[in-house]
C-alpha cells in the first residue's frame, strides 16, 4: 500500500511541475477555460472575428470607391445636362450617335498593336 502511496504522490509532483502555478488554483483554470472557449471553440471565436474585420475594412472601401464613382458621375451627368454641345458631343462618342445625313466609321486598332 505504501508503495502505491508513493506512485501517486510521485505523479502528483510530476504534474505540479508541469501544470502552470497560475493554473493551479480554480481561478486560474476557470479564466483558462473561458479563454480556451473564447479563442477557439465559440461561434465567433478569433479567427473569425478577424476574417470578419478584414472583409469589413474591404467593403468599406468598396464603399468609399462607389461614393467617388457616384459624386464623379453625379457631376457628369450635371455637366452634360447644361451644355448641350458637350451632351451631343457626349452622344456621339460614347453611343456612336449620328445625324440622319451623316456616316459614322468606327476605327478599331488590330488586337496585339497599341
Amino acid at each position: 500500500m505504501a508503495d502505491g502511496a508513493m506512485d501517486l504522490h510521485s505523479v502528483k509532483d510530476k504534474l505540479q511541475r508541469i501544470i502552470p502555478a497560475r493554473l493551479r488554483n480554480r481561478y486560474g483554470l476557470g479564466i483558462g477555460v473561458f479563454l480556451l472557449y473564447v479563442c477557439f471553440l465559440s461561434d465567433y471565436d478569433l479567427y473569425t472575428t478577424l476574417k470578419l474585420r478584414a472583409e469589413l475594412s474591404r467593403k468599406r472601401s468598396e464603399h468609399d470607391r462607389y461614393e467617388r464613382d457616384i459624386r464623379q458621375v453625379r457631376a457628369e451627368l450635371q455637366e452634360l445636362n447644361g451644355d448641350l454641345a458637350l451632351l451631343e458631343k457626349f452622344a456621339r462618342e460614347k453611343y456612336l450617335m449620328k445625324r440622319e445625313n451623316e456616316d459614322v466609321f468606327v476605327l478599331v486598332a488590330p488586337e496585339g498593336k497599341n
